[in-house]
């Protein structure tokens, strides 16, 4: 339990790093660092927080505000797969530059832990479900490739500086305050905003592509456990499920209009997390419904 801590949080404002922030402050002083880039969804501010608007690759007007800090929790990032491939460059200025600078302001100021945000992207088409975290990478875009840079750094920062760092590999995430603009908003908030707005769904390909969808608030409760439990430094753990849905099932359990769009460059087939470690390490199993999510939004 995290209690009378100094906690940083970068992304603090966005989808995920809103319901981490919304649960640290209760007990907590917050700081967040958003430079507020991404349009998937509206950024959410609390009262209490200090929040900064900087870049996190922005050293010189970053460092300070990790002074006196315990906990960095790392989740701000160019977060979506096709924007990466239309700006590489900026993904890896967010995403592996941007880890680097968090990485280093940590060290310099002594944080105590920081956990990392990555991504289940990493583990590409070749390996088969349920996918575990001894895998080999198989990055199929700049996405994937700057976020397991990212990994990398943090094993760096913990074998050769001492940093305490932990890393995250978040399958699908769903829940309240899930991005919904654009076309390239994930699966569920997009086909709830279409089918509200009265549009059909846009399905990818022949939506047999099948994903771990995984709830928001399984992902903060992970980060939060693993601030405290010391088994788990230096370790990459899953935050999924161990089930998965085609797109179509989404889109039936929805009940639209479906529109087949043609399918994208650089995205897995299929997601299944094998939830065996973060179920040792954490004590801990995600598994809120994404059906009764949905009915509860229809």
């Amino acid at each position: 339990m995290l209690k009378n801590k100094t906690i940083l949080v970068t992304g603090g404002t966005g989808f995920i790093g809103s319901h981490l922030v919304e649960r640290l402050k209760l007990d907590n002083k917050v700081i967040v660092i958003d430079n507020q880039c991404s349009d998937a969804s509206e950024p959410v501010f609390f009262k209490e927080p200090i929040y900064v608007n900087h870049d996190i690759s922005d050293y010189e007007n970053t460092r300070k505000y990790y002074d006196n800090v315990d906990y960095v929790f790392h989740l701000a990032a160019e977060a979506r797969i096709q924007p990466t491939l239309e700006n590489p460059i900026l993904a890896a200025k967010s995403n592996s530059l941007g880890t680097c600078t968090v990485l280093q302001c940590a060290r310099e100021a002594g944080v105590k832990r920081v956990m990392y945000s990555s991504t289940s992207s990493a583990y590409g088409l070749k390996n088969t479900p349920p996918l575990h975290e001894c895998m080999d990478n198989d990055c199929l875009n700049p996405y994937s490739v700057t976020k397991t840079s990212g990994e990398e750094l943090c094993k760096m920062y913990t074998k050769l500086f001492d940093l305490e760092t932990v890393i995250f590999r978040y399958f699908n995430v769903f829940g309240p305050r899930q991005p919904i603009k654009g076309q390239y908003a994930p699966v569920v908030g997009l086909f709830l905003r279409q089918k509200q707005a009265g549009e059909g769904m846009t399905v990818v390909g022949d939506g047999l592509q099948r994903r771990d969808f995984t709830h928001v608030k399984d992902v903060v409760e992970a980060n939060i456990r693993a601030a405290t439990f010391d088994n788990v430094v230096g370790e990459t753990i899953n935050v999924g499920t161990g089930t998965n849905y085609s797109v179509l099932e989404i889109a039936k359990m929805i009940k639209g209009t479906i529109i087949n769009i043609p399918e994208r460059k650089g995205e897995a087939r299929e997601t299944l997390a094998s939830t065996y470690k973060i179920e040792k390490l954490l004590k801990f199993k995600p598994g809120r419904y994404l059906e009764e999510f949905i009915n509860d939004n229809i």
